[in-house]
């Protein structure tokens, strides 16, 4: 039993009843029954927040992986026999990498996440490698060391890396009882972790901008999934490959669950209605410089969209693409409430809040009789954490009725 919070809809004084991972009962004054009680004290009792687009095990390998972000010399410092880093940029190859590490096997992930940059002690472990269009190769045809959107090519030639259960405890401290791993091709339900995850697995289209599909090959993609009654989730970053998804879903018609996940550079909403746009609100803040110098110039002003997508009729939910961006939800509210890149793109952080309260199948959840125990008891009433909001807030969380925080 959770004894006097306040509701989402602002109903104060609230006792709310949990038997078997369910909530049963909720009302004012509810007779004891011999359960745990715990006491609200007023603060908010919420809906678990769901984080709609990252990376499992992405993300818990990160955290154990070399950051580079501020140089390749943090390579020197590790003594791992297999060395991975993330945070490169696009100036690596493997003759960057042999001068620092030429003896251990190295790979170092670009900051977007699309390239792997190896060492040719790394190379080596994947020959012969196949002639595919991700592979770089220099003017002679020897491969550069660069992968691009390559995962699926280096999945399983190194040992399993990251702690899925250190990372299941980090979400549930932010308040996340559920995630969407948008991990392309991604089948299995990852082990260990308390939250509810729901995969976007085979209905993920990656769009590679350096090698983008022909329309007739995304269409038939398209179809394929249109036949086993799938919709489909679009990677789009760039205008190109949000123009050849419009023009592709125009023809086969948009379907309820159609999503574009990121939606970097939006220049005409109101060509995305009907569908839901998944995007990233913290990427104009953390990335702020990075994309004042490179991204062009007729793009800045349409970088990551909510506000005008909002305005269009456009469904936009949140997410963190981590570990290419901040996983903390309470920092995305921040961002997408304060960013000064494209300011007009700012929303208040209770449009944000409504979107991570949305599940993995994008419906709307309250705390009701007969609903899931995914819930969060906050430290104060909502709008006080509406106001700042910050992850010390989050008191307790229950997953299927469970304590895990």
């Amino acid at each position: 039993m959770i004894r006097d919070v306040e509701l989402p809809n602002g109903t104060t004084a609230v006792d709310v009843r949990i038997v078997g991972g369910w909530i049963t009962e909720v009302g004012r004054a509810l007779a004891a029954h011999g359960e745990t009680e715990v006491e609200g004290r007023g603060g908010a009792l919420v809906p678990g927040l769901h984080d709609h687009h990252l990376h499992l095990h992405a993300t818990a390998a990160a955290r154990e992986s070399v950051d580079c972000s501020r140089g390749l010399d943090a390579l020197l410092d590790s003594h791992a026999a297999r060395i991975r880093a993330v945070g490169g940029n696009e100036s690596v190859d493997r003759h960057t990498l042999d001068q620092l590490v030429p003896d251990r096997p190295v790979r170092v992930q670009h900051r977007s996440g699309a390239l792997w940059m190896l060492n040719t002690c790394a190379l080596s472990e994947l020959e012969p490698l196949p002639h595919l269009p991700g592979v770089e190769r220099d003017s002679a045809g020897i491969p550069t060391g660069r992968l691009w959107r390559l995962d699926e090519l280096l999945r399983g030639t190194w040992p399993p890396h990251g702690d899925l259960r250190a990372l299941g405890d980090e979400l549930a401290a932010f308040g996340l009882t559920g995630v969407t791993d948008a991990t392309p091709g991604l089948t299995e339900i990852p082990p260990h972790l308390p939250q509810r995850v729901t995969l976007l697995g085979e209905r993920k289209l990656l769009l590679h901008d350096h090698d983008l599909p022909t329309y007739d090959e995304l269409l038939d993609r398209v179809r394929t999934l249109r036949r086993r009654n799938l919709p489909v989730a679009v990677h789009c970053v760039t205008r190109t490959s949000l123009l050849l998804t419009l023009a592709v879903l125009n023809e086969t018609g948009v379907r309820q669950g159609d999503r574009i996940e990121h939606g970097a550079v939006v220049p005409e909403p109101e060509l995305l209605r009907g569908l839901t746009v998944v995007t990233q609100p913290a990427f104009p803040v953390v990335n702020r410089r990075r994309y004042i110098d490179e991204v062009e110039p007729d793009d800045l002003p349409y970088l990551y969209p909510f506000a005008r997508l909002l305005a269009a009729g456009v469904q936009v939910l949140p997410s963190s693409d981590a570990p290419y961006g901040p996983i903390d939800p309470w920092a995305v509210m921040r961002a997408a409430a304060t960013r000064d890149l494209c300011p007009d793109e700012r929303v208040p952080v209770k449009t944000v809040f409504a979107g991570y309260l949305r599940d993995g199948t994008l419906r709307s959840r309250r705390v009701r009789a007969g609903t899931a125990a995914d819930l969060v008891l906050l430290e104060t009433p909502l709008q006080a954490a509406l106001d700042a909001p910050d992850p010390t807030l989050v008191r307790h969380v229950w997953i299927d009725g469970q304590s895990v925080r």
